[in-house]
């Protein structure tokens, strides 16, 4: 069965193809382009996995790539590279995506060898071994990283009861300790049809890209009958910290924090609004705390607000780092500014400033074929609501004060979370300045 998504008028034919198996296949056609971005999409990410597994959908990330009955890992790389293209992939916390960017004519080698390393992964013990030492040596480099360990232990304080605040990659313990049978068998519940998603953008035919991915997949035997839908995720947003302070002590030059609260999923209607508010209060050098917190005192070189959602739950949160002993300085800095936002919500400059960030950065971003290709892939697994870009960008003129004004009373008028890495021997000091 195949639906259009979004006409050429709205800026690019977009079709969906459902095959009997499940396997989805969209595309976005721009015919102007020379280049087609190719990614394959699994709707499973490191929330879906058991405790004793976190991090085997990263883990597998990197096993799909060394090799399958038809390529070893050289020539797997090769394809790609003798063409000029790139093949890359990432995990998320609840999906993984394996991807290629190529010359519209050769889009049938990235096909032939996405869908492969997708279908056909050998995953040998003796790679399993070789990639869990390169992983934990990228669990290393993360923790080498203040900044990248004051987020991933936010998320775990904020999400303490729930996978979501599991880190992607995994721990060392659960990374040492998975063996290739747990691998398989993660492999050969979430590697299915009816859980995959087809993108291309760019220059590409539907129908031949179709008739492609079906091809191949079905010569390697994995299209079938689709299994029972897994169950769907379920999180649930009052298990989200509020008030928790949370530091690591470090010999770092620089106080990394990171200030958070619940916030809301991607369903809710209101994440148009909190886009606006997110550019507005820490998206660029104009927004409410780069001027408070940088160009007023001082206190920081780099700042900024971001907001993530989930299957049923999400969160708001600001960086920031600072010399250590402005550290309470600073948190009383965010903890006002956020509180006046709860309070009184943004200015109407503020909002049109933020409306303009959000725009511009939307239009902009689609200027890449990469950027088309993962605006479908995110949905389709996600939302599964596919608007045209005007469609959205109408939504985003729509947000008004009111909205705004809301949303920030919902989120903002909770006690501040915040998770802090430097040379902190106690957190007294960040509670006495949260404390309002």
């Amino acid at each position: 069965m195949t639906t259009v998504l979004q006409t050429a008028e709205q800026g690019g034919l977009a079709r969906k193809t459902v095959l009997p198996s499940g396997l989805r296949v969209i595309t976005e056609s721009v015919s102007n382009f020379r280049s087609v971005s190719l990614g394959l999409w699994v709707g499973v990410g490191s929330r879906d996995e058991p405790e004793q597994l976190a991090g085997a959908a990263h883990f597998l990330e990197h096993l799909l790539f060394k090799g399958t009955s038809k390529r070893t890992a050289m020539e797997i790389s090769a394809a790609l590279d003798s063409v000029g293209g790139d093949l890359n992939a990432f995990t998320s916390k609840e999906y993984t995506c394996f991807y290629a960017r190529v010359l519209d004519e050769n889009l049938d080698i990235a096909v032939d060898v996405l869908t492969d390393i997708l279908s056909d992964p050998l995953i040998r013990a003796e790679d399993v071994e070789s990639e869990r030492k390169v992983i934990t040596e990228e669990i290393s480099m993360h923790e080498d990283e203040p900044s990248e360990v004051a987020h991933e232990r936010f998320f775990r304080e904020m999400f303490a009861t729930d996978s979501l605040g599991r880190p992607v990659i995994g721990t060392r313990e659960t990374v040492g300790s998975m063996s290739r049978e747990d691998i398989r068998g993660f492999y050969s519940k979430w590697y299915r049809p009816e859980n995959t998603v087809v993108v291309a953008a760019g220059n590409v035919d539907h129908d031949e890209l179709v008739a492609s991915v079906a091809k191949q997949f079905e010569s390697a035997g994995w299209l079938g009958e689709p299994k029972p839908a897994t169950k769907p995720r379920v999180s649930d947003p009052a298990s989200a910290s509020i008030g928790a302070v949370n530091v690591i002590n470090r010999p770092t030059e620089q106080a990394h924090l990171v200030f958070g609260a619940p916030g809301i999923d991607h369903l809710d209607e209101r994440r148009y609004a909190l886009g606006v508010m997110n550019a507005a209060l820490g998206g660029g050098m104009s927004s409410r705390l780069f001027q408070e917190v940088r160009e007023k005192r001082g206190l920081a070189y780099a700042v900024y607000s971001f907001a993530q959602q989930f299957s049923g739950s999400g969160l708001f949160g600001v960086y920031a780092g600072t010399v250590p002993s402005r550290a309470a300085e600073l948190a009383e800095v965010v903890r006002d500014e956020l509180q006046a936002v709860a309070k009184s919500g943004l200015s109407q400059e503020e909002i049109d400033r933020g409306k303009g960030q959000v725009k511009g950065g939307l239009v902009l971003g689609l200027e890449e074929t990469s950027a088309r290709m993962t605006r479908f892939g995110k949905t389709e697994l996600t939302t599964g609501e596919h608007l045209s870009v005007s469609e959205v960008l109408s939504k985003v003129a729509a947000v008004d004060k009111d909205q705004i004004g809301e949303l920030g009373e919902t989120m903002l008028s909770h006690p501040l979370s915040v998770t802090g890495v430097g040379p902190f021997e106690s957190d007294e000091a960040l509670r006495e300045a949260l404390a309002a």
